[in-house]
């Protein structure tokens, strides 16, 4: 029997119906993030006993408290992320590596950090080598492998750490979920020496992480 990899490609059609329903309908509009999540094999990166929902867009749960993010909500975020070849990619919520597969396509290197230690395990054994594994806080970033050319939060979070944006360089890319109130939306910011700022460009559907909640008073 044939086994999926992060480098092979087996056709699916739960796997295109995926794209074509979800992703360049609601603003996926990059055609090599498109192609590359046409490509990975998502059903790879979740637990065996939810393989069959892999594709649906609601986030997945992954054990522990965990959920994985909806495909359009990861799409969305590496389509605003302007990923280009030989990037210095962190991606904190690595979950079960997926974010990661789809940026390591794009020709990033990738660091996928995680702080749940099952996740990370399958992180590391679904991606193969193509992308390096981290295990650690998620609030306190990978600072090892700073300066990064792009920040990818693959989850929704009620503030973002400085020490998170200390390790992009100025001039890089960072892409978050945000949660306020209850509501999900995803946003983007350019670091600059004078400071930076998130901008909410869509609203979506999208995985909580655990560990950014704000202080008590706090508004974005």
């Amino acid at each position: 029997m044939m086994t999926a990899t992060a480098n092979s490609f087996i056709p699916n059609p739960a796997r295109e119906a995926m794209v074509a329903s979800q992703l360049r309908t609601s603003g996926v509009s990059d055609a090599r993030v498109v192609a590359a999540m046409n490509e990975v094999a998502r059903e790879d990166y979740v637990p065996e006993r939810h393989r069959g929902l892999a594709y649906r867009d609601r986030p997945l749960p992954l054990g522990g408290g965990r959920m994985q993010n909806p495909p359009l909500a990861t799409g969305l975020l590496l389509t605003q992320a302007g990923i280009a070849a030989g990037d210095r990619v962190l991606i904190v919520g690595a979950a079960g590596g997926y974010a990661a597969a789809i940026a390591a396509k794009l020709g990033a290197k990738v660091i996928a950090l995680e702080s749940d230690g099952e996740l990370a395990a399958r992180a590391r054994a679904a991606l193969g080598g193509v992308a390096d594994v981290a295990e650690g806080p998620l609030m306190a970033g990978w600072p090892a492998g700073a300066p990064y050319d792009v920040l990818i939060v693959d989850g929704a979070v009620e503030v973002l750490p400085d020490a998170l944006v200390a390790q992009v360089r100025v001039g890089g890319r960072i892409v978050a979920g945000l949660l306020e109130r209850g509501v999900t939306r995803l946003a983007a910011g350019v670091r600059t020496e004078g400071g930076f700022g998130l901008t909410a460009f869509a609203d979506s559907e999208c995985a909580v992480l655990p560990g950014f909640e704000a202080p008590q008073g706090f508004r974005f």
